[in-house]
């Protein structure tokens, strides 16, 4: 299982959100690209950037910030954050992009969805982003009526690389993952599944590792950045586990 270091972005600075809020941030860096040189410097093989105002806009609006990283940085990058257009996923990978990470279209433009996964098999994520088992959109701005296993169940002849699954209440508290739901999500997705949200331990990753081999990867952000987590430690328990 993966250990992934999260970049968020908003307004050219890498940041952490508590529950998504946008007002609610702490600024981490003014240097994107600094920022993921010390997680491949930690031992990192891929990091997740997500760009925040791209999310909440419809349109990306950090890509200098991204198309930098991806210069920067030799391991794996993958994208998410207001990637509504095929003309975007080109960029991305164009650029050196690894993966990009599709959320609110793969609810509301399905057309879209099917184009890009069959253009580019394997290489779109579903970011499955839920409050209370419901899919948020709209960099969380809103929350459909859709059920989060009722999506993953209409995508299941979809050629996606992995669902990145995000529970709300718990990204950005330090509180631990919800793993009820999280189990929940393994069980049903056709998909391998990577969790985000709340892992703040050493022993919330070997709790998500627990759920089995479908679990591909842990996404870790604010406890990385407030020093509660120790990426090289971290990684070095669960290959010793």
């Amino acid at each position: 299982m993966l250990v992934i270091p999260a970049i968020d972005v908003k307004d050219g600075r890498c940041v952490r959100l508590r529950q998504g809020e946008m007002a609610a941030e702490t600024v981490y860096s003014d240097d994107v690209p600094s920022m993921a040189r010390q997680w491949e410097n930690a031992g990192a093989s891929i990091i997740h950037l997500v760009d925040l105002n791209g999310a909440v806009e419809g349109e990306p609006k950090n890509v200098a910030q991204i198309e930098a990283v991806r210069q920067a940085v030799r391991i794996d990058v993958q994208v998410g954050g207001g990637i509504r257009k095929l003309a975007t996923v080109r960029r991305y990978l164009d650029a050196g992009v690894s993966r990009v990470v599709l959320g609110t279209s793969a609810l509301m433009d399905r057309k879209f969805l099917d184009e890009a996964c069959h253009e580019f098999p394997q290489r779109i994520l579903l970011g499955l982003d839920a409050r209370d088992g419901k899919v948020a959109v709209k960099g969380w701005t809103s929350v459909s009526e859709t059920m989060a296993i009722d999506l993953l169940k209409e995508l299941s002849g979809y050629p996606i690389g992995a669902v990145i699954y995000t529970d709300i209440a718990r990204d950005g508290m330090l509180g631990g993952p919800n793993l009820a739901a999280l189990e929940e999500i393994v069980g049903s997705s056709p998909f391998p599944v990577i969790a985000s949200g709340g892992i703040s331990r050493i022993e919330d990753l070997k709790a998500v590792r627990s759920l089995g081999p479908h679990v591909a990867g842990a996404i870790v952000g604010k406890a990385l950045y407030d020093g509660k987590l120790e990426y090289r430690a971290a990684v070095t328990a669960l290959q010793q586990q």
